[in-house]
């Protein structure tokens, strides 16, 4: 069966250097960790979160986290995850998922930059859309940590849309 691309090389050039640009236009504070990984912090209404970038030449792929304030222990993690899974068939991009080493809290996706050229507009778009969910999110996953709801009222408290203004 031939290939469906006749040119599989990978993105010669880093796009973190570009993400640097994005995230330096944004005015947050970011470090470029080793020339494949940088880290962000993106303030936000409910908490600051931590954004990490990770780039692999070899796949033409962007690894992107976003850290909630939150950690989970082990006790409640089971149930954690059925609020995960819940939350994540509300989305199109990206998933929830736990930091099984510290418990924390983690909205993931991956980027494929293979054979296109990496754009500004695409990282902006790939940040809002994964702060836009921890925002919409956030709510659910802290009153199920913290006041311990069920999974079904927490993701209730998420899922409210609020109109008009106070």
């Amino acid at each position: 069966m031939p290939a469906l691309t006749s040119d599989s090389t990978p993105v010669s050039a880093n796009p973190l250097d570009l993400m640097e640009q994005v995230i330096g236009g944004l005015g947050w504070t970011f470090d470029r960790c080793t020339p494949t990984e940088m880290a962000a912090e993106a303030p936000a209404r409910w908490c600051d979160y931590g954004l990490f970038f990770s780039w692999s030449a070899e796949l033409g792929t962007i690894l992107f986290t976003c850290a909630f304030d939150l950690r989970v222990g082990t006790a409640r993690r089971a149930a954690l995850y059925e609020l995960i899974g819940l939350a994540n068939e509300q989305m199109w991009i990206g998933h929830f998922s736990v930091d099984t080493e510290d418990g924390v809290l983690l909205f993931r996706h991956a980027l494929l930059l293979r054979n296109t050229q990496a754009v500004a507009d695409i990282f902006e778009d790939m940040i809002d859309i994964a702060l836009n969910e921890c925002e919409r999110f956030y709510p659910a996953f802290r009153f199920f940590l913290t006041e311990k709801l069920s999974v079904s009222e927490a993701l209730g408290m998420a899922m409210l849309d609020c109109q008009g203004e106070a």
